[in-house]
């Protein structure tokens, strides 16, 4: 799949995109991107998962937590 991309991408004179999967890339794909004069981002799923719930796409919120201090100012005398 990845190197049909980059032949989509050297066919139509492209120089640069973004390649995004669900599951993992080979351990061999940076090698393959070091080979080409192209500027390609790679996404793979674990990536992906942590972009969609940094930018709240496609996820809910299950459950939330407060964390309470102790707020010292409200122990000190007048």
């Amino acid at each position: 799949m990845l190197r049909d991309f980059l032949g989509a991408l050297e066919s139509r004179g492209v120089s640069k995109g973004v390649f995004i999967t669900t599951s993992r890339f080979p351990i061999n794909a940076d090698d393959v991107l070091a080979k080409i004069h192209k500027s390609v981002v790679l996404i793979g799923g674990p990536e992906l998962v942590n972009l969609m719930i940094d930018f709240n796409i496609a996820v809910s919120t299950e459950k939330t937590y407060e964390i309470k201090r102790i707020d010292s100012d409200f122990f000190e005398e007048e």
